[in-house]
């Protein structure tokens, strides 16, 4: 199994809370090597990360990309988001040219369970395989040429056909893709992914890449805000939510923030426990948000049209005011 992330040092901790959950749920699998493509890791990072390989006997390269600005000939506005996210565009020119297929995750994942069926899952001649969000923005959609029942997927969890990635000039399109929205797009890369690939991305099971946050929403409601979630049944979605595989932290709620209440969060404190970045202080300063926050998640449950309405307007306003930050 080949694993890549792209990681600055700021999420090198949450990297080895990543890594270490990688190698205890696959404890099995003889092969496991972690690419990290690296924007401005420290030696002290690379240092601790690789601890955690040794520990586990497992393969470990760190992929440089500190010059990532100038892999773009044009202007880019990541309107606040980091910059080390847009590195798995590159997965292509950087890993070895011999690996053909690669399970891509965001620094702030978890596994929860073995990840060997997600690997040897099919993707039926599409470029990658990745797990719908329901709750995107009509608004993104449209601004990527997405119809109202068209999927759009999340750039969490992705699992890529490495070769079919090269043959196809999947990086090429996707930044010419980007260049012609003039370098900005609400969700950056993730947007460009979903624009240039549309049609050449299979739909994962939702339990592959789940979002702590669903667990307050209903199926039927998220199907009828996006009727392209009809594709995954009920089950399937219920079953993310009672026995998640891979635990996306994405969202306000994070379990590394002081105060939060998010009902996956002991999945992350149980493996950061396992790394050199154990008995890290969770962050101070937004208790009261999480309080909030979680109040949310509850009135979800009674009135998920209150979400949507708060949803839409806040987070709009939060991804606006990061741009000007």
């Amino acid at each position: 199994m080949n694993i890549v992330y792209a990681c600055n040092d700021s999420y090198a901790r949450h990297l080895a809370v990543s890594m270490v959950s990688v190698f205890v749920q696959n404890q099995d699998l003889p092969r496991i090597t972690v690419y990290v493509i690296s924007i401005g890791l420290s030696k002290e990072s690379k240092k601790r990360l690789r601890q955690i390989a040794d520990r586990y006997g497992r393969e470990l390269h760190f992929l440089r990309l500190d010059d990532i600005e100038e892999r773009f000939d044009y202007a880019i506005d990541t309107r606040g988001f980091d910059i080390s996210a847009m590195g798995r565009l590159f997965v292509g020119q950087l890993l070895p040219p011999d690996t053909d297929r690669v399970l891509y995750l965001d620094c702030d994942t978890v596994a929860a369970r073995p990840l060997s069926e997600l690997w040897n899952l099919s993707l039926e001649g599409h470029v990658m395989g990745a797990v719908m969000e329901p709750t995107i923005y009509k608004r993104v959609k449209d601004a990527i040429g997405l119809g109202e029942r068209a999927p759009y997927f999340n750039s969490g969890v992705l699992l890529i056909d490495l070769a079919r990635w090269r043959s196809t000039g999947a990086e090429k399109r996707i930044l010419d893709f980007y260049k012609e929205k003039e370098g900005r797009l609400f969700a950056c890369d993730q947007d460009a992914l979903n624009g240039a690939l549309k049609g050449e991305i299979a739909s994962l099971p939702p339990k592959y890449n789940f979002f702590p946050n669903y667990r307050y929403f209903s199926y039927e409601n998220l199907v009828q805000h996006s009727p392209a979630y009809s594709a995954v049944t009920k089950e399937m979605f219920c079953d993310a939510k009672k026995n998640p595989g891979i635990i996306h932290y994405m969202g306000d709620e994070r379990p590394w923030i002081r105060g939060n209440l998010n009902h996956y969060r002991k999945a992350y404190d149980r493996y950061l426990a396992m790394t050199p970045w154990k008995g890290t202080p969770k962050e101070k300063g937004r208790e009261l948000y999480m309080a909030a926050y979680h109040m949310m998640d509850y009135a979800t449950v009674l009135w998920p049209e209150l979400r949507w309405l708060v949803s839409k307007w806040f987070g709009m306003k939060v991804v606006d005011k990061r741009k000007k930050s």
